[in-house]
């Protein structure tokens, strides 16, 4: 599998990039994945209406500076659509074979309208809202397990 994960924002937290580098070290052995980090807007703690659209509108042209027409896009979505792990890695089977892959994990705003009119799915792991920077630590660990369970190798139920 060729895919690019895109981040907006950095972790902060040793626990969380300790989390990464280790489901990133295990996915070297079946994916060609490259993580990219998108630099964050500030926000303060209050933003009003425009300020969010101005934030999520520069965050999404970071991102989709880093897409390339060929792509298939997955933004990482409540509004999207779920799957169990066997269901999901079925699904990223099937879509590997369109080229490379890039998903997309928002700001704590979101991902703005422009990179959802980009994408051509959206993937919800949850009607849950988890922080962002933990939606990584998730999305690694699932891809990781859908490479297992496509290779035919044993997986935690």
């Amino acid at each position: 599998m060729r895919a690019l994960l895109l981040c907006v924002g950095r972790l902060k937290e040793a626990y969380l990039q300790d989390a990464c580098g280790e489901y990133l070290k295990r996915l070297g052995r079946y994916a060609n994945l490259e993580l990219v980090e998108l630099k964050d807007e500030p926000e303060p703690a209050a933003p009003s209406p425009a300020l969010q659209r101005r934030v999520l509108e520069a965050e999404g042209a970071r991102i989709l500076q880093r897409i390339r027409p060929e792509d298939y896009v997955v933004a990482l979505a409540i509004q999207g659509q779920s799957y169990d792990s066997l269901g999901l890695a079925r699904h990223l089977a099937q879509l590997e074979q369109r080229g490379r892959l890039v998903f997309v994990i928002g700001g704590s705003l979101g991902l703005s309208q422009d990179v959802y009119a980009r994408c051509n799915e959206r993937l919800s792991f949850s009607p849950l809202t988890f922080p962002h920077q933990l939606m990584r630590v998730l999305f690694l660990e699932q891809l990781y397990r859908c490479c297992r369970i496509n290779a035919g190798e044993p997986y935690h139920k």
